[in-house]
């Protein structure tokens, strides 16, 4: 027993006097450490990003989106679901991660919209909280690639141009407020709050 104490407290001193050459060591593995996790974090953040990843739950929602502008134009680019509902700044992205975290609760433990039956009876209300989500961060994910310094009026509708340049210049309307539905089927709208 005495000499596993000696061992110990021998282990100890070496522990409470580290060489250079442990610290670094330890430094060295904490960064590559830090590298591996960063790694993994990345590559889960982008995995979650993917048309693959989203179709698993929202296979029919990403099957409209093949009928839209969004998917095929006369410019060949092609928006994802990311594209729209995960804002590109990384800071912007992992907030709405974490809030897409109770989405995923909802399918896979409460399962509140795990069949097409139970997404379509809760999809005026699913859409009515997105579009509140995009009211709110001033429809950040659309201004992804639509930005108003860029656009050329003459060429849009006189009825788009007007717009553009008034209310959603001034800042009075954000893109969700006209462009609901705009890359999926709308819900039943009488079941949206305030629609006529």
């Amino acid at each position: 027993m005495k000499s596993i104490i000696n061992a110990l407290k021998a282990l100890w001193a070496v522990f409470k006097r580290p060489s250079k050459a442990a610290v670094g060591i330890v430094l060295f593995m904490g960064f590559i450490g830090g590298l591996l996790f960063w790694g993994a974090f990345n590559t889960g953040m982008e995995a979650t990003n993917t048309e693959e990843f989203c179709s698993g739950c929202h296979a029919p929602i990403v099957a409209e989106i093949q009928e839209t502008i969004h998917y095929a134009n006369r410019s060949g680019v092609r928006a994802i679901c990311s594209d729209c509902h995960v804002p590109h700044a990384w800071t912007d992205k992992i907030v709405r991660k974490v809030q897409a975290s109770k989405e995923l609760f909802a399918y896979f433990v409460t399962q509140t919209i795990n069949t097409p039956e139970k997404f379509k009876e809760r999809r005026a209300h699913l859409a009515e909280r997105e579009w509140a989500r995009l009211k709110k961060n001033d429809s950040l994910e659309c201004r992804n690639c639509h930005n108003f310094e860029f656009m050329d009026f003459s060429e849009q509708s006189p009825r788009s141009a007007r717009q553009h340049s008034t209310s959603l210049a001034n800042g009075d309307k954000t893109c969700v407020d006209c462009h609901k539905g705009i890359a999926h089927n709308l819900p039943d709208m009488h079941k949206v709050e305030g629609w006529q």
